[in-house]
């Protein structure tokens, strides 16, 4: 799965737990849900540089979105 996707994979989950009504709010809050995951990811992964840039790039393209 290419990072764009992963990222678009992430917000689509976690949009399902924000309010239900599509609001600024609402893509702001699932952006920063998403974010805060693969942050986490990121942390925990601190010894592999090929996983880490995955999800440096997946961070990134939750960014654009």
């Amino acid at each position: 799965m290419t990072p764009k996707e992963k990222a678009k994979e992430l917000y689509l989950k976690f949009s399902r737990y924000t309010d239900s009504e599509f609001t600024e709010f609402h893509h702001k809050y699932t952006k920063e849900c998403a974010l805060i995951a693969v942050n986490e990811i990121i942390e925990l992964d601190s010894g592999d540089s090929i996983n880490k840039d995955y999800w440096e790039r997946v961070k990134h393209e939750i960014e654009l979105l």
